[in-house]
């Protein structure tokens, strides 16, 4: 992931009670009691706790939501993390320990109607012709050495 520059910061002992909205990114060590919109990256350190849904590019969760989330681009959930509520993203990252409680639903592209492209398709028959090759390969050499094993026995 790349740099992140946060423009808005939630400090530790901050109390939001509503819907909280952000451009660009922002971190939240505080307390969020609403719906949290941010246009970049969010962040929600370890102490920071959000009760609401989350949207944003990208999110971070070392503290605690709940409430769903959505970060079309990726969610990552830290060690220290604990989410209840259901996650939709392209890439979703959860390190040891984390807690999550909610359903998954993984976007990609070509689920949007998107195909994938033509050096993508090349590359994966490519992939499956080599995987056949091997296998075919392997068959062949099994039967050779049955062949001659019955010759040796016979």
């Amino acid at each position: 992931m790349s740099e992140i520059k946060i423009s808005t910061i939630i400090g530790e002992n901050a109390v939001c009670n509503g819907d909280f909205t952000a451009e660009k990114s922002a971190r939240i060590d505080g307390i969020i009691q609403g719906n949290v919109t941010v246009t970049g990256t969010l962040i929600v350190g370890a102490a920071g706790k959000i009760s609401g849904n989350v949207d944003a590019k990208s999110v971070i969760v070392g503290g605690e939501v709940t409430g769903d989330i959505v970060g079309p681009e990726r969610i990552e959930l830290m060690s220290t993390a604990k989410v209840t509520g259901d996650i939709t993203t392209a890439i979703i990252v959860v390190d040891e320990n984390a807690i999550f409680h909610g359903k998954c639903n993984m976007l990609r592209d070509d689920d949007k109607g998107n195909k994938p492209s033509a050096w993508t398709m090349r590359s994966q028959r490519r992939s499956a012709k080599a995987a056949i090759s091997e296998v075919l390969k392997e068959i062949s050499d099994e039967n050779r050495k049955e062949e001659e094993n019955n010759i040796d026995e016979g």
